[in-house]
């Protein structure tokens, strides 16, 4: 963000959006073996600030402190799932960092999300009230409508119609590799951090 920033505003116009879209406050705690959508109430969110402003070049110390906050795990079961972070490069550049788990959010979110967090911050920075009307629906409610209308005879549609897409389609989908597979799976394995 380069420019004259005004954190306050900032943090005021993240927690509307914060507000305004129940996902990005929505957790999932497991209630009899069964995980379940728990929308947590408003609060203010506060951003934490790092001043980096007194480093003469910062920019591998901003590398590693957004790695550092990609690699932080998400605790779905009790949120937050999304998460931001500001750093201080200078008086007029600072880097913001944004990080949602997926399951609050897409590739698509993110414009929405960015398109809303600057209308706000121009209007909170002006004095003005939010010029973003208030959502008709909010995702949960599309995915009950969602559950409610994929059931019954559309629900057998659906399936009917991927059963003749797929037939034919191998049962299992073999991918090139670098190995070939055992002839009995078993579930070994690691991860390599690249």
């Amino acid at each position: 963000l380069r420019g004259q920033l005004q954190v306050p505003v900032l943090e005021a116009a993240l927690t509307e959006v914060i507000r305004r879209h129940e996902a990005l406050r929505t957790c999932f705690p497991v209630i009899d073996d069964e995980p379940v959508q728990q929308i947590l109430p408003v609060t203010s969110f506060p951003l934490p600030l790092t001043d980096l402003s007194h480093l003469a070049d910062a920019g591998s110390v901003v590398e590693g402190i957004a790695h550092e906050e990609a690699q932080q795990r998400f605790d779905l079961e009790s949120g937050p799932l999304f998460r931001a972070r500001l750093l201080r490069l200078g008086a007029e550049e600072h880097v913001l960092l944004l990080n949602m788990h997926h399951i609050v959010s897409d590739g698509w979110s993110i414009g929405v999300l960015v398109k809303e967090l600057s209308a706000l911050y121009t209007a909170y920075a002006a004095e003005q009230p939010s010029p973003l009307a208030e959502l008709a629906i909010q995702y949960a409610d599309y995915a009950v409508w969602q559950r409610e209308w994929l059931q019954g005879e559309v629900l057998q549609e659906q399936l009917q119609y991927w059963r003749e897409q797929l037939q034919g389609a191998p049962a299992v989908l073999e991918l090139p590799t670098d190995h070939p597979r055992p002839a009995v799976q078993s579930f070994r394995g690691g991860s390599q951090s690249v």
